[in-house]
């Protein structure tokens, strides 16, 4: 054998020889890895792509119950309106339901702060709502109807009331309840999503009669224009929702993301406290999964 063939063998023979590994990792450090690699993936997911809050009123009944639990996509909107090339980004669009921090009263000047104070703190108290007006558009709402830009916005129409808490005659109703629907108008081409009105708001809204004074911002006969980068939102429970015709437009660095479906629902009409513990014995099990259109 020739000494090449020699210095080859040897240099196979140390290349198949096992390498150190150095000490073996601890059960502790294992754990300890895994848990902060989960905790990074964790936060990164919350602060980018995911967020979870939970519906504590029923301006958008019953789309949204009181008492569910959301997760929002915080990715789907691209930022500054551009969307990044082969992601999937897109603009903010009506019908959208989203959640954003309270711009609080724009007309400040106008209401009392007893008033101010029951919507929630600007810039910190989280709101869901749908979004109706684009940047640039006017909106008027008159008779329970929604005119964009002067043409009518098609929307599907439904009667429906609080529940009444004591029988027939009393005047306390459960706020935690599911509307309770008594008609609604055939679904015609092009209407999306239902929005509820209390029935005796419809009966003024047949007769015309439907008084819209209490609204700043587009009531009947003085339509408003939502500014650049804005957007006109309203609850789909229209009688029930402090919404864009109280207190003003959203604007777009506000907006978190775009709800996506529920996680988890209890039914705080049965006696469920905000506690996690009230909602774990009163789940609402079929609205679990349930995605918000």
């Amino acid at each position: 054998m020739s000494k090449s063939e020699t210095e080859i063998k040897n240099a196979a023979a140390q290349n198949d020889k096992p390498k150190p590994t150095g000490p073996p990792k601890s059960i502790f450090r294992e754990y300890f890895e895994s848990f902060a690699v989960t905790l990074i993936m964790a936060l990164f997911g919350m602060t980018f792509v995911i967020q979870a809050v939970t519906v504590p009123t029923g301006s958008m009944q019953n789309t949204i119950l009181v008492g569910d639990y959301l997760l929002v996509n915080k990715f789907i909107f691209a930022p500054g309106g551009r969307p990044v090339p082969l992601l999937p980004q897109r603009e903010i669009r009506r019908g959208d339901i989203v959640v954003f921090k309270f711009p609080g009263y724009q007309n400040s000047g106008e209401v009392s702060e007893e008033t101010a104070a029951q919507a929630g703190t600007p810039y910190t108290t989280n709101f869901v709502k749908r979004v109706i007006g684009l940047p640039g558009e006017t909106v008027e709402f008159r008779n329970n109807q929604v005119y964009i830009n002067g043409e009518l916005l098609p929307e599907h129409r439904v009667t429906a009331d609080l529940p009444v808490l004591g029988g027939r005659r009393s005047r306390e109703y459960d706020n935690e309840a599911p509307l309770q629907v008594s008609a609604e108008e055939p679904r015609a081409d092009g209407e999306d999503w239902n929005v509820y009105y209390k029935r005796q708001s419809m009966e003024l809204a047949k007769r015309g009669t439907l008084d819209t004074s209490d609204y700043s911002y587009g009531a009947s006969g003085k339509p408003v224009q939502v500014p650049e980068n804005s957007y006109f939102v309203m609850g789909d429970s229209r009688d029930h929702s402090l919404d864009s015709r109280f207190w003003g437009f959203v604007h777009r660095d506000l907006i978190i993301g775009r709800a996506m479906f529920v996680y988890w629902s209890c039914d705080r009409s049965q006696g469920a406290s905000t506690s996690l513990f009230g909602c774990v014995t009163n789940p609402r099990f079929d609205r679990i999964g349930k995605f918000i259109e």
